[in-house]
């Protein structure tokens, strides 16, 4: 059975998408089988990665489709489940639902049965704390936070982190808090160094090594492409490599 991990922040430009599109990039490159599914209506996956599909995860959720038919190939070894703006009308008719626990568990069911095809699924959450976050949530089993080096971004782990108390008071579900990964570092700023120490100090054994502000990194999406394919010596490639390693070696 596959590992289900959830990428998510509640504080906008901690590099979530860049941290799933990366890290699912490398795993199938180390010959996983990796599924990456988006969340959020902005359907910045895709995007990045130059993907066209069909069939969103709205039309999943609708009842319109089956998973099968959401799943798109975007490079050997890695698929993906793609949103868009049409997201949010899915959303809309999730609030809709007469039976709220219901609407809280249509992703873990519509879903059901794809971590037996699977070695790693990856959620890219919205920023927001929204009924559907609430329903990846509840189908994730592990959760990865990008922590950017600014205050707000420490704001935004500690509402990931009270949230996830709530959810795993729902009965027969639990979802680990497995790593925080500081992004945007650069190791020649105090401020950074200052929350970098922060992080190790409360989140002792869970903190990953830092991913580095990259150029070449915030230029990889422009080019659809993940930063292996794109700049496969920078500093970019060599910290998501390390993430890479860790994630496996922590399996």
């Amino acid at each position: 059975m596959g590992r289900i991990i959830g990428v998510l922040n509640y504080k906008g430009g901690t590099g979530k998408t860049t941290t799933v599109v990366n890290l699912g990039a490398g795993l199938a490159l180390r010959g996983a089988r990796v599924l990456c599914i988006d969340l959020d209506a902005q359907g910045s996956l895709a995007t990045h990665l130059g993907v066209h599909y069909t069939h969103s995860l709205a039309h999943l959720l609708l009842g319109q489709t089956k998973p099968q038919a959401c799943i798109v190939q975007a490079r050997e070894n890695l698929d993906l489940i793609a949103s868009d703006t049409s997201l949010l009308r899915a959303e809309g008719e999730l609030w809709r639902m007469d039976d709220s626990q219901k609407a809280r568990r249509v992703l873990s069911s519509k879903l059901r049965g794809l971590e037996d095809d699977y070695d790693y699924i990856i959620l890219d959450f919205s920023p927001s704390a929204t009924l559907l976050s609430e329903s990846g949530l509840l189908y994730v089993r592990e959760l990865v936070v990008p922590v950017a080096m600014d205050y707000l971004a420490l704001v935004g782990t500690r509402q990931v982190i009270e949230t996830l108390r709530t959810i795993n008071r729902v009965s027969g579900h639990r979802v680990r808090f497995y790593l925080i990964i500081p992004t945007l570092y650069s190791a020649r700023l105090r401020k950074d160094r200052e929350i970098m120490r922060i992080l190790q100090r409360y989140f002792v054994g869970r903190v990953a090594k830092p991913i580095r502000v990259s150029v070449k990194l915030s230029e990889a999406p422009s080019h659809q492409k993940s930063i292996y394919e794109y700049a496969s010596r920078s500093s970019g490639a060599i910290d998501y490599a390390h993430l890479v390693e860790r994630v496996v070696s922590d399996g």
